[in-house]
């Protein structure tokens, strides 16, 4: 195995690559999915894998995209009816500044997703200089 993984990782680590229920690449199969041993969350990307694809971009002069591939990783933990409802309480005009600042709060606590809860508090502000704040009573 190489030091410093590359892309493809399927052909650099092979064996590093598991989905979030702890499958490995290798018994990801067509036979497998067919036969019905293998479930939706068998075919979820792990924190690990992102982390992964993470570090080969900073290595490779990529801090933007390590930073949305760490944000990722950090995601993967979140039910996926949070992630909706965040999605759409990030829309202009959906949430006042304490409730963007508590979304922020609640990411962080529950779920350690330290680096989506800063880019959620920077939204908010951003959103507050633009006008882009709920300023009634509730979502439009």
């Amino acid at each position: 195995m190489p030091d410093n993984p590359t892309y493809p990782l399927a052909e650099s680590v092979p064996d590093k690559i598991v989905s979030a229920s702890g499958l490995g690449l290798s018994e990801v199969s067509l036979e497998n999915v067919l036969s019905g041993s293998i479930a939706t969350s068998d075919l979820t990307i792990s924190r690990a894998t992102l982390m992964l694809q993470a570090d080969i971009a900073q290595a490779a002069g990529y801090p933007q995209l390590a930073e949305n591939l760490t944000r990722a990783a950090e995601l993967v933990a979140v039910p996926i009816d949070e992630l909706l409802r965040i999605y759409d309480a990030l829309r202009p005009r959906r949430s006042s500044l304490e409730e963007l600042h508590t979304l922020a709060d609640q990411l962080e606590q529950q779920f350690g997703a330290r680096r989506t809860a800063i880019m959620i508090r920077e939204a908010a502000g951003a959103y507050a200089d633009s006008g882009l704040l709920r300023s009634d009573g509730g979502p439009d």
